[in-house]
Protein backbone atom coordinates (compact mmCIF):
# COMPACT_ATOMS: atom_id res chain seq x y z
CA UNK A 1 0.00 0.00 0.00
CA UNK A 2 1.45 3.35 -0.98
CA UNK A 3 -1.01 5.49 1.01
CA UNK A 4 0.42 6.14 4.47
CA UNK A 5 -1.71 8.27 6.82
CA UNK A 6 0.10 10.90 8.88
CA UNK A 7 -0.28 11.70 12.57
CA UNK A 8 -3.45 10.33 14.13
CA UNK A 9 -5.14 9.70 10.78
CA UNK A 10 -6.48 6.28 9.79
CA UNK A 11 -7.15 4.87 6.32
CA UNK A 12 -10.40 2.89 6.19
CA UNK A 13 -12.03 0.86 3.41
CA UNK A 14 -15.81 1.03 3.73
CA UNK A 15 -17.73 -2.23 4.05
CA UNK A 16 -19.53 -3.27 0.91
CA UNK A 17 -23.27 -2.93 1.17
CA UNK A 18 -25.53 -5.61 -0.24
CA UNK A 19 -28.00 -4.77 -2.97
CA UNK A 20 -31.26 -3.65 -1.39
CA UNK A 21 -34.77 -4.36 -2.58
CA UNK A 22 -38.07 -3.10 -1.28
CA UNK A 23 -40.81 -5.55 -0.32
CA UNK A 24 -42.33 -4.90 -3.76
CA UNK A 25 -39.13 -6.00 -5.50
CA UNK A 26 -37.86 -2.55 -6.49
CA UNK A 27 -34.07 -2.32 -6.43
CA UNK A 28 -32.79 0.79 -4.66
CA UNK A 29 -29.92 2.37 -6.66
CA UNK A 30 -26.57 3.15 -5.00
CA UNK A 31 -27.16 6.88 -5.37
CA UNK A 32 -30.26 6.71 -3.16
CA UNK A 33 -28.66 4.66 -0.38
CA UNK A 34 -26.68 5.92 2.56
CA UNK A 35 -23.09 4.74 2.65
CA UNK A 36 -22.24 2.35 5.47
CA UNK A 37 -20.58 3.78 8.56
CA UNK A 38 -18.53 0.64 9.07
CA UNK A 39 -15.23 -0.34 7.53
CA UNK A 40 -11.89 -2.08 7.91
CA UNK A 41 -8.70 -0.29 8.90
CA UNK A 42 -6.19 -0.52 6.04
CA UNK A 43 -3.37 1.71 7.37
CA UNK A 44 -2.67 3.70 10.55
CA UNK A 45 -0.52 6.78 11.17
CA UNK A 46 2.12 6.86 13.90
CA UNK A 47 -0.09 8.89 16.25
CA UNK A 48 -0.28 12.50 17.29
CA UNK A 49 2.46 14.40 19.06
CA UNK A 50 1.51 15.67 22.50
CA UNK A 51 2.49 19.07 23.92
CA UNK A 52 5.39 17.50 25.83
CA UNK A 53 6.83 16.10 22.58
CA UNK A 54 5.86 12.45 23.16
CA UNK A 55 3.91 10.54 20.55
CA UNK A 56 0.54 9.06 21.53
CA UNK A 57 -0.14 5.93 19.49
CA UNK A 58 -3.48 5.23 17.82
CA UNK A 59 -5.91 2.79 19.51
CA UNK A 60 -6.77 0.84 16.34
CA UNK A 61 -4.66 -1.52 14.24
CA UNK A 62 -4.67 -2.65 10.63
CA UNK A 63 -7.43 -5.23 10.15
CA UNK A 64 -9.75 -3.86 12.87
CA UNK A 65 -13.39 -3.33 11.93
CA UNK A 66 -14.59 0.07 13.09
CA UNK A 67 -17.67 2.28 13.21
CA UNK A 68 -17.09 5.91 12.31
CA UNK A 69 -18.94 9.22 12.36
CA UNK A 70 -21.43 9.72 9.55
CA UNK A 71 -19.90 12.87 8.09
CA UNK A 72 -16.34 12.39 9.32
CA UNK A 73 -13.24 12.01 7.21
CA UNK A 74 -12.23 12.66 3.64
CA UNK A 75 -13.07 10.33 0.76
CA UNK A 76 -10.18 9.51 -1.56
CA UNK A 77 -9.80 7.24 -4.59
CA UNK A 78 -6.48 5.47 -5.07
CA UNK A 79 -5.84 2.89 -7.79
CA UNK A 80 -9.59 2.57 -8.46
CA UNK A 81 -10.37 1.79 -4.80
CA UNK A 82 -12.31 4.16 -2.56
CA UNK A 83 -11.01 4.88 0.93
CA UNK A 84 -11.84 7.19 3.79
CA UNK A 85 -9.16 9.05 5.74
CA UNK A 86 -10.34 9.68 9.30
CA UNK A 87 -8.86 11.25 12.39
CA UNK A 88 -8.80 8.97 15.41
CA UNK A 89 -11.52 11.15 17.01
CA UNK A 90 -13.91 10.27 14.15
CA UNK A 91 -13.79 6.56 15.04
CA UNK A 92 -16.61 5.75 17.42
CA UNK A 93 -16.01 2.07 18.20
CA UNK A 94 -14.25 -1.16 17.25
CA UNK A 95 -16.46 -4.03 16.14
CA UNK A 96 -15.55 -7.31 17.84
CA UNK A 97 -17.02 -10.76 17.45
Amino acid sequence: MALVPLGDRILVKRSEEDEQKTSGGIIIPDTAKEKPQEGEVVAVGKGRILENGERQSVDVQVGDKVLFAKYGGTEVTYENDEFLILREDDILAKVTN
